[in-house]
């Protein structure tokens, strides 16, 4: 174990990390396995950009999951991301705000389904991921931001979208996904739609560090609300949402007004970056996997971030 935590992007934990910590780092529990996972970072222009004082959100409101100002910030170019605060219930990172995603299901992995854009191979390539889990990976990132936003990334053929997604049947389809009564290709097929793959970016991959008893395997997405649809707030693992710059997070959660795990806000630092909407999904990204190191130092457990991203908290 290291004597003292690595300088600069080093984060203290609670003290009730530390027994779990201990045991895994020494050896005398072993790591969790951890699950592969998708979520995606869904992203527009403020409709208020260009409008000083204007609010901007959805759901409960902009200040909703940040419990603090929505709309566009400075040096973001009217660029907002789609953040949702988990349940403080929750099993794994209660109350953390976060992009919507998930784990991957099983039949994620189905090849009975239309399909536009780069093909599972292509996937792989991008994601460093066999074609079968990329395939997964992409179809979880649809499911996921479908079943905790209500957009969906598909549409009638390779060169339209579904316009709109918010009446009765959409709901109705919406909840099946959730109690796992119907998967995405089946929802797909029975309404002859397109997975619209190429409408996602691929953006980065995180794994959670070894001491954590539930752990994930995640590639981040990025990708345009499309035009017509509208987040809906659905509930379920979330208790408010939002449409916030990415600054504006990163600056409530340095008022230690919200909480973001550091995937999250090494990700919203990276979009605030980009200065805007079209840098963002054209930004070319190297996809390796990045781990949080924990490590117990001096009577404390620290998580210090990969030293070749920059933390931005």
């Amino acid at each position: 174990m290291a004597e003292t935590p690595a300088p600069g992007a080093a984060i203290r934990l609670p003290d009730s990390f530390g027994a779990r910590a201990d045991d895994v780092l020494s050896g005398r529990l072993q790591p969790a396995a951890p699950r592969d996972a998708a979520t995606v970072m869904l992203l527009r222009t403020s409709p208020d950009a260009g409008e000083p004082g204007g609010p901007a959100g959805a759901g409960r409101g902009a200040a909703g999951a940040a419990g603090g100002p929505g709309g566009p910030a400075g040096g973001d170019s009217g660029l907002e991301v789609y953040l949702l605060r988990r349940q403080p219930t929750m099993a794994f990172a209660p109350g953390a705000v976060v992009f919507p995603g998930g784990s991957v299901d099983p039949r994620d992995a189905d090849s009975e389904l239309s399909w536009a854009g780069p093909d599972p191979a292509e996937w792989g390539r991008l994601l460093g991921a066999p074609p079968q889990l990329a395939r997964a990976l992409v179809c979880a990132a649809v499911r996921e931001t479908f079943e905790e936003s209500g957009v969906l990334l598909a549409g009638p053929d390779t060169g339209s979208i579904v316009a709109d997604t918010r009446d009765g049947d959409w709901e109705a389809d919406r909840q099946a996904l959730l109690d796992r009564s119907l998967s995405l290709a089946g929802l797909l097929a029975r309404r002859r739609l397109v997975l619209r793959s190429d409408l996602l970016r691929p953006w980065a991959r995180w794994i959670t560090p070894v001491t954590e008893e539930r752990r994930y395997d995640t590639r981040f997405f990025a990708a345009e609300l499309p035009h017509g649809q509208l987040t809906r707030d659905v509930g379920g693992e979330a208790d408010r949402v939002a449409w916030l710059a990415p600054a504006t997070a990163l600056a409530a959660a340095r008022r230690h007004e919200i909480f973001l795990l550091p995937p999250t806000a090494v990700s919203l630092g990276e979009l605030a970056a980009c200065h805007g909407l079209d840098a963002a999904l054209a930004a070319r990204r190297r996809i390796a996997p990045l781990m949080p190191e924990v490590t117990v130092a001096n009577g404390a457990v620290w998580l210090t971030v990969p030293a070749d991203v920059e933390y931005p908290l």
